[in-house]
């Protein structure tokens, strides 16, 4: 058998409606498991599951909201009912709220309770907190798992201007390791991917002028990516593939795999 041959498993990846969620999604169909693709944006979704079938993969796209338990555990059941328990768990849920961010006009100590709390619920809680405590037991009492959270570059080094977002992110980093402990002896591998700079749409005007050309954000980060250039979304595929198999990676959990082109190993 193929390390990386997932034909028998389901995949459950909430956030498989965004770009870096999306392709991963894609990458665990055509590596053969039944994708089900979570998320709040129904007619992204179920163009995911279209596209991850229509390339000889299997996918289901189920409408969810991982920021409400209650809506994720009734979505958890009929998962269960109609597919059977997942073995893999992609955590691809997150975002930053612009309300959050610091600006000139909008110092750290203006930041908005709502806006914070708005990153904390999306990144930590929708991210990882509920769908963890949703499916991670069933993953247990099956006594086979693979959960992968996605955590940020931000996470390990705090980037100017986005707080919160660091904050709530550096807790997933948190969360993955005592989670980690809790799961090892039961089956479950719980581990996370940190990925560099990727345009996706919610960044693209941090990153980008409306003709196309890089903000002074841009270039900054490219200076600091010893790689020169951003991510594809797809170049994330192979540490998740990496991390959900059993038969590749069943000796390693509690583990944060960098795809940051250098990103954070780069001093001066």
């Amino acid at each position: 058998m193929s390390l990386f041959d997932l034909t028998s498993e389901i995949a459950v990846v909430i956030g498989g409606t965004g770009s870096l969620g999306g392709a991963i999604a894609q990458g665990l169909g055509e590596a053969g498991a039944h994708v089900l693709v979570l998320g709040r944006n129904q007619e992204r979704g179920e163009a995911r599951a279209s596209e991850i079938a229509g390339q000889s993969g299997k996918a289901s796209f189920v409408k969810a909201d991982a920021t409400d338990r209650a809506n994720l555990e009734a979505a958890a059941a009929r998962i269960k009912e109609e597919f059977g328990t997942p073995s893999i768990l992609v955590n691809a849920a997150g975002g930053n709220d612009p309300k959050a961010t610091v600006t000139d006009d909008n110092a750290f100590e203006d930041i908005p309770l709502d806006a914070w709390q708005n990153n904390v619920d999306l990144n930590l809680n929708g991210g990882v907190l509920f769908p963890c405590q949703v499916f991670g037991p069933q993953m247990v009492a099956a006594g086979k798992g693979s959960i992968i959270n996605i955590a940020s570059v931000s996470a390990h080094i705090p980037l100017s201007r986005v707080v919160s977002y660091s904050a709530s992110k550096a807790a997933v980093l948190s969360m993955t390791q005592f989670l980690s402990r809790e799961w090892a002896q039961k089956g479950v591998r719980v581990n996370s991917i940190t990925p560099g700079f990727f345009p996706a749409e919610q960044n693209k005007k941090l990153l980008f002028n409306d003709d196309g050309s890089p903000t002074p954000r841009a270039e900054s980060i490219m200076g600091h990516t010893p790689m020169g250039r951003f991510g594809e979304a797809r170049e994330l595929i192979g540490a998740a593939l990496f991390l959900a198999s059993h038969n590749a990676s069943s000796f390693v959990t509690g583990t944060d795999i960098r795809v940051d082109g250098g990103f954070l190993s780069q001093t001066i």
